[in-house]
């Protein structure tokens, strides 16, 4: 006798939590160096889940999916959607068997809120604060080269010192007390406001919701070897040492 099938498996609603990969060009040779200089030949995110979101092109319709899919495999991001404003892009989602987003909700816009009900005020308890809250993740071991920490949802703290080729990554603000050597990369699912500090600057790339700055020359005496925060201000990265 055979089990009716909502006895075998449910079907729900859920949020997409992913991240967006905004190309501003369709130029696969551009596209092509900027991934290595970000991701070099490790892993993006640890095979966190992407959408390509094509808002940003002129013609998206010319960018070549088909070489652009496996080159972002091979740096370990996998990506799941397209999103676009024209539904015409769902055709194109379908044939790379991706899923069609539209313009649906995206993190740097803000969402529209329903007027609210008036309700009695009620008190909220302690333990639901508590639950909320993301502990920031500490590390207290040196980062050595080719190993990689990602702060999902929160800060990140670094107590030891991050070598030359390794990568730390967070959602919200990474702390490094002692030299950064190697990358960090702060707001990684665009948090504009998210910082970094370090106690010793000698990175080789920094980052902030995704604008980022390769060290490819020496820093200036200013930061070189200094303690030094690292913020965004009018959509540029900003690098300034931190008083004694």
């Amino acid at each position: 006798m055979s089990q009716a099938a909502n006895n075998i498996f449910d079907i729900k609603s859920t949020s997409l939590d992913v991240l967006a990969l905004i190309p501003r060009t369709t130029d696969q040779d551009a596209l092509a160096k900027a991934l290595s200089q970000r991701f070099s030949r490790r892993a993006a995110l640890g095979g966190e889940a992407f959408v390509i979101d094509l808002d940003s092109l002129e013609h998206p319709e010319t960018l070549d999916l088909a070489q652009l899919l496996p080159l972002l495999r091979q740096h370990g991001l996998h990506v799941v959607g397209l999103r676009h404003a024209n539904p015409a892009t769902a055709a194109l989602a379908a044939q790379h068997a991706l899923i069609y987003l539209g313009d649906g909700v995206r993190a740097d816009k803000p969402v529209a809120q329903p007027e609210p009900v008036a309700e009695p005020a009620r008190p909220v308890p302690a333990v639901a604060a508590e639950q909320a809250a993301v502990p920031t993740m500490v590390v207290e071991r040196p980062v050595r080269a080719g190993q990689q920490i990602y702060a999902k949802g929160t800060n990140l703290v670094v107590l030891a010192m991050v070598s030359a080729g390794a990568e730390i990554i967070a959602d919200g603000d990474i702390h490094v007390y002692a030299p950064l050597r190697g990358r960090a990369l702060a707001g990684a699912r665009g948090n504009t406001a998210a910082r970094i500090f370090a106690r010793n600057m000698e990175a080789e790339l920094v980052s902030i919701a995704g604008v980022y700055r390769t060290i490819e020359q020496a820093l200036p005496d200013s930061i070189r070897g200094k303690a030094t925060q690292i913020f965004l201000e009018n959509e540029r990265l900003v690098m300034t040492a931190l008083g004694e």
